[in-house]
């Protein structure tokens, strides 16, 4: 689990470090240009962490269930070999989805001129930017990057049917506790990328505004790679210690 964390831990930094930097300095210089080299870079990079992170939380997935359904398994199913295997094969999905969508994307002319309504280059936004007909091709590698989602998700689903019935097999309450705790951070973390994501690429159309786009951007771009290292670090006895102490000084104070 340990070692799957360390991977989640590198694409949230690399995500947050995509994003962030260039949008301070544009802010601290008063700027709002991006060179269309950089733009490029930033939408493979961006691409590539995200789907990594998703990939790595599958995975995860795999792992909680074999810990809880299958603990006598778990060094043959999930040895060092088997999980670095397993990591390997995410980054390497996750760098030619990014691949895919990034040469695809800035093969297309762009003629609508070159502003984008966002603090961060983005792929819906740079086909708004472009009056060619052969975005449909985005639309074919997005359907299919939707369908590897939607598997992954239904693997998820499935997984997580089969440990909470495991769980309440548990006899001891203290037992089930000790086996929700270790799924709840797992299942938090999945659950804010999710849902951030599907809103932010799934709303209506008719809700858009660029204002409402910003902050949905903001939303699933900056905040879960934020919240994941908290979430996790939860479970350490020593930091809930230390944010009760926290909260208990912030509430004698007012």
């Amino acid at each position: 689990m340990f070692f799957f964390l360390l991977n989640l831990a590198l694409s949230d930094l690399g995500s947050i470090c995509t994003t962030v930097p260039k949008a301070m300095h544009n802010s601290l210089w008063n700027t709002t240009t991006i060179s269309y080299t950089e733009c490029a870079a930033q939408i493979f990079l961006f691409v590539f962490f995200i789907s990594a992170e998703f990939f790595l939380l599958t995975i995860m997935c795999y792992d909680r269930y074999v810990s809880i359904c299958k603990p006598l398994h778990y060094g043959t199913l999930l040895g060092s070999r088997a999980c670095a295997h397993m990591a390997a094969a995410a980054w390497a999905s996750a760098f030619l989805t990014a691949l895919m969508h990034t040469t695809n994307t800035f093969s297309l002319p762009l003629c609508h001129g070159n502003a984008l309504g966002q603090f961060f280059c983005e792929i819906p936004q740079i086909l708004k930017l472009s009056c060619s007909k052969s975005h449909l091709r985005e639309i074919g590698i997005s359907v299919f990057t939707t369908f590897l989602a939607f598997c992954c998700f239904v693997f998820m689903v499935f997984s997580y049917v089969q440990i909470f019935r495991a769980v309440l097999r548990i006899p001891s309450e203290q037992g089930r506790h000790k086996a929700f705790s270790t799924c709840l951070p797992h299942l938090a973390v999945l659950s804010l990328f999710l849902s951030t994501v599907t809103f932010s690429y799934l709303k209506s159309p008719s809700i858009s505004s660029p204002s409402l786009d910003l902050a949905l951007s903001l939303l699933y771009s900056v905040v879960p790679p934020t919240l994941n290292p908290l979430i996790y670090s939860l479970r350490n006895q020593e930091l809930k210690a230390a944010v009760r102490r926290l909260m208990n000084g912030w509430f004698q104070k007012h």
